[in-house]
């Protein structure tokens, strides 16, 4: 479990997240939602360690995420940012390599290529793996850096809007594969989306950001309802349920039927 307590967060003298106090269950998939500018990635950036907070306390399992070495924390987390720069040019099964540096330093091992095997083969990337990284198309190049995170083997994983600027093919593929992760493999995901109705129908947790404060968390069925949306978001709500999961309309939202 990784734990905030009173987390605060300033960029000069602009508050970002104020009195920061949540946690996020292991073993399952947590959606951090909320408008543009809620303080989402940088809370996961906090968790990532790639920013430090002003004033507050983050653990992992109990222990205090400035008490891990940085070493040993690559092997328990592991975090694949927005749109992450890469200018080399590398096929992509060494960029999946690239995930088991905390491990190699560089020099791979037998253990090493066994996980970026199964990294690729997880995702079904195999056709793919003597391409090169710039002649993929966007939600190939998603799937490869997501490849790589989930070669680094780690229990948790921070993943800063996965979906972005993906077609509605490439974005079902990534959330299936993290159900799997979660539900297969016992990995914990954390990850900032702006599509409501993939985290509704795809995580087990939500935390809803607002402002830079926490605006409710919980499972879905708690958060995932047309009142807290339409608070959360200044939007009106309609939340149609079937046996498949949730649909959440904001599009054309009518209140001719009985809210949930």
């Amino acid at each position: 479990m990784i734990s905030l307590r009173h987390v605060h967060k300033t960029y000069g003298n602009k508050p970002v997240l104020t009195d920061v106090s949540v946690r996020f269950p292991r073993g399952q998939i947590t959606s951090l939602i909320g408008p543009n500018g809620a303080g989402k990635t940088t809370l996961l950036m906090l968790m990532a360690r790639l920013q430090a907070p002003g004033q507050g306390e983050l653990s992992l399992d109990g222990e205090p995420l400035a008490a891990i070495p940085l070493r040993d924390y690559a092997k328990r987390v592991a975090t694949m940012r927005q749109a992450p720069e890469f200018n080399l040019r590398l096929t992509l099964e060494e960029l999946v390599a690239f995930g088991r540096f905390p491990y190699s330093r560089g020099t791979l091992t037998r253990e090493d290529r066994q996980a970026i095997d199964d990294a690729i083969a997880f995702l079904a990337l195999q056709p793919l793996r003597q391409a090169y990284i710039d002649e993929l198309s966007g939600g190939q190049r998603q799937m490869a850096f997501l490849a790589m995170t989930i070669a680094q083997q780690t229990d948790y994983l921070l993943l800063d809007e996965p979906l972005n600027n993906l077609d509605m093919k490439h974005a079902v593929m990534i959330m299936r594969a993290l159900r799997r992760l979660c539900d297969e493999q016992g990995r914990t995901v954390i990850m900032v989306v702006h599509d409501i109705n993939f985290a509704a129908n795809y995580s087990d947790h939500i935390v809803a950001m607002k402002r830079g404060a926490v605006h409710c968390s919980g499972p879905v069925d708690e958060v995932v309802n047309a009142v807290r949306l339409a608070e959360l978001f200044d939007l009106e709500f309609e939340i149609l349920r079937s046996e498949q999961g949730f649909v959440c309309n904001y599009f054309n939202p009518t209140t001719s039927r009985e809210l949930i």
